[in-house]
């Protein structure tokens, strides 16, 4: 494939006139297979997208917003209608912060490394970036090497490279909005390799035109991860409750009803914690037989680490800091089985 035949998806809510540029010169750049999708901007925006079909660009119209996510997924469906599955595509967002030539080099480098998810890898250390934007990129970055095991910089960047090995998985992968980025970046690094592909970082106007909201979209990017922490509390409050109720109802010697007391509650603390995980936090739609095992493996296997654990690093710390320190990396790490074996579909 010629990297000129990549299909350029552009998802699109309430664009400015620099959009119809943008189509523009990616033609003259080339590009000829260039889908836009209007996600329910309203009437005051169709002469912007009229302008883009007149340009020869496809246009898909949602009449209500729907969300990137949405609008990325239908684009990547329609574009594999249109001109095969066997295409390379390439994501990239409408308000001007993708240059044509870093589009241009995304789409060189999957003809290069055609197995690779490939990733427009933007600079934050440059002045010109508003530090709301620097400050999140960090923590979201940081976040998700704790909970994938691989480093990215630039996690939230909209222009990447889709190979065709990963069409499926972009059709079908959970998320909406904002969040979809991430949940695809999170499963795509399990079954492809990624592509780094630096590209200039350009914020006009302190990127006045984004759509991002701070707080709504920042829960909704960090989804699975919050629902995880919610159900790991609530295993938590139950666990703590239940133990207070078998020490006062279990009729035996104390250090013995302390014992079946931590027992009794802990495994009921962890049957919460699975039923609400499977539901809610990884929405899997498994077999709940072969995730019961899986997940039996590892709460025994994080119980015994974290006894383990602690009892050797007390003797280097206070007890209750290395109680701290040694369940914090075993939540991560937890997080991180549960999605990627427990309660992963299959391949």
């Amino acid at each position: 494939m010629d990297a000129l035949e990549a299909v350029i998806i552009i998802p699109a809510y309430q664009p400015e006139k620099k959009m119809v540029h943008l189509i523009q010169e990616l033609q003259e750049t080339g590009f000829q297979r260039i889908l836009v999708v209007d996600d329910g901007s309203g009437p005051e925006y169709a002469e912007i997208f009229h302008e883009a079909e007149a340009l020869g660009c496809v246009v898909v119209q949602y009449e209500i917003n729907q969300g990137k996510g949405a609008a990325i997924k239908t684009a990547l469906g329609e574009a594999a209608a249109r001109w095969g599955r066997n295409q390379g595509y390439i994501t990239a967002d409408a308000d001007g912060q993708h240059l044509p030539k870093d589009i241009l080099k995304v789409a060189q480098a999957l003809v290069q490394n055609p197995a690779d998810l490939i990733i427009g890898m933007r600079d934050f250390s440059g002045e010109n970036v508003p530090p709301r934007s620097r400050f999140g990129n960090r923590i979201t970055s940081v976040f998700f090497r704790l909970i994938s095991g691989v480093a990215c910089p630039d996690t939230q960047t909209g222009l990447r490279g889709i190979p065709a090995s990963l069409l499926d998985l972009a059709l079908s992968e959970e998320g909406e909005r904002y969040e979809y980025e991430m949940n695809f970046l999170m499963d795509a690094v399990r079954k492809v390799p990624m592509h780094l592909v630096p590209i200039e970082t350009v914020y006009e106007e302190k990127n006045r035109t984004s759509h991002f909201r701070p707080v709504q979209d920042s829960l909704r990017v960090y989804g699975r991860f919050v629902r995880f922490l919610l159900a790991s509390v609530a295993g938590a409050v139950v666990d703590c409750l239940l133990f207070e109720v078998f020490s006062l109802f279990l009729l035996f010697a104390q250090t013995v009803k302390i014992i079946l007391a931590t027992i009794m509650a802990r495994v009921c603390s962890g049957i919460v914690n699975f039923g609400l995980n499977r539901r809610y936090s990884f929405r899997s739609r498994m077999p709940v037989g072969r995730e019961i095992v899986r997940y039996a493996i590892l709460f025994l296997g994080q119980m015994t680490a974290s006894a383990v654990l602690v009892s050797m690093l007390a003797y280097l710390l206070p007890s209750l800091l290395a109680k701290v320190i040694v369940d914090t990396i075993l939540f991560f790490l937890s997080f991180r089985i549960q999605k990627n074996w427990v309660f992963a579909a299959d391949k």
